[in-house]
């Protein structure tokens, strides 16, 4: 979708003129690489935090920096479960109380993370059954031991069998269960807080359908990572579309096809590849990065600027630079480089996400 900026220009006087608060379309990245990734989607009266790669406090930092408020947040979207992109999820959650948007498989995932299953001998086994058993048997002879008393007690008082006791009269009664369903409530809330899987609310998306979150239209698609289901964005509101495409080994007619059209795209441009090949990497991990589900390289997003994309961005970001296989400047002069040989494209602008510092809003 095109944006036309005499129709958005109307409307921006229309609102004006009607004294209505006008809230232009951002996007902000907050962090790309290695280490955290995170950003910032804003249009109309919705913002959308995508990925929380980063502490919550580190998260909230970056914001105010960037002129955007923590606190205005309406909910975070989720790529993937790795944990440079879900580092500070749960803690920003909670202290926002705002959703969490996951695929299914994803946030399995998530939580199997954060609960990871210990392992046990045989005889580890054995003994915790034989705990669980022993404590078992202590409750059932605590309890017969009650009942054993209280029919003591009945014997030694049989007059008082024909009197109400106290805690049988209804004020007792109620007074009973107000106290219990009190417990309950402070039970509850201590085990959320203790559950590291805790999340205020979850909603379910699916790749390939098409679902909003406010105003902002949400277009997820399947991208090829060593995740369990990982997905890429678009957004559209007010007229502009906003796609993410990180993490993902290598671009599929599925992904070319989502990026058409769009008005800014965020692209991985994650390795050079002479310097992953020569670089302090194991060679498994080597492997798994150059794999068709590892990351992009420079010369990858080179190609796709190239011969695939279609021009219609005015603003081009490159993102997930890795720290230890690469360089901006090597980035950047592969992208310029597919750029420049096509003079239809030449009017992009090419910028570069950091891992240290948000990149300024970019505006329509």
């Amino acid at each position: 979708m095109v944006v036309n900026p005499v129709g958005r220009l109307r409307r921006i006087r229309r609102a004006v003129a009607r004294g209505i608060l006008v809230l232009m379309v951002r996007f902000t990245v907050l962090a790309s690489g290695s280490r955290g990734n995170s950003a910032v989607v804003c249009g109309g009266q919705t913002r959308i935090l995508v990925d929380a790669g980063l502490s919550c406090r580190e998260l909230f930092r970056r914001m105010r920096l960037a002129g955007e408020e923590p606190e205005k947040l309406d909910a975070i979207l989720v790529t993937h479960e790795h944990q440079d992109h879900i580092n500070g999820l749960a803690v920003t959650a909670r202290k926002l109380g705002i959703p969490v948007y996951f695929t299914e498989a994803t946030h399995r995932a998530w939580m199997r993370w954060l609960s990871p299953r210990r392992r046990m001998t045989y005889a580890q086994w054995l003994e915790q059954c034989r705990q669980q058993n022993a404590a078992r048997c202590a409750e059932l002879q605590t309890a017969l031991d009650e009942q054993e008393t209280e029919d003591e007690n009945l014997a030694a008082h049989p007059e008082d069998g024909s009197r109400p006791r106290e805690a049988d009269s209804p004020g007792a009664e109620l007074q009973a269960v107000e106290s219990v369903t009190s417990l309950g409530a402070g039970a509850g809330q201590a085990a959320n807080e203790k559950d590291p899987t805790w999340l205020p609310s979850v909603e379910y998306f699916h790749s390939g359908q098409l679902f909003a979150i406010g105003d902002i239209s949400v277009s997820p698609f399947t991208i090829s990572h060593d995740a369990a289901d990982p997905v890429g964005f678009v957004f559209a509101v007010e007229g502009v579309r906003m796609a993410i495409a990180t993490d993902l080994g290598y671009i599929s007619p599925n992904v070319k096809a989502q990026l058409k059209r769009a008005d800014l795209l965020l692209l991985e441009s994650n390795h050079d590849l002479d310097m992953l090949r020569d670089g302090p990497y194991p060679w498994a991990v080597k492997q798994r990065v150059l794999s068709r589900v590892g990351h992009l390289s420079n010369e990858a997003a080179a190609e796709f600027l190239e011969n695939a994309y279609d021009g219609n961005a005015t603003y081009i970001v490159l993102g997930h630079l890795s720290e230890n296989n690469n360089l901006p400047e090597l980035a950047r002069i592969s992208a310029e480089r597919a750029l420049s040989g096509r003079a239809s494209l030449l009017a992009n602008r090419l910028l570069l996400a950091m891992q240290h510092e948000p990149l300024a809003s970019i505006q329509f």
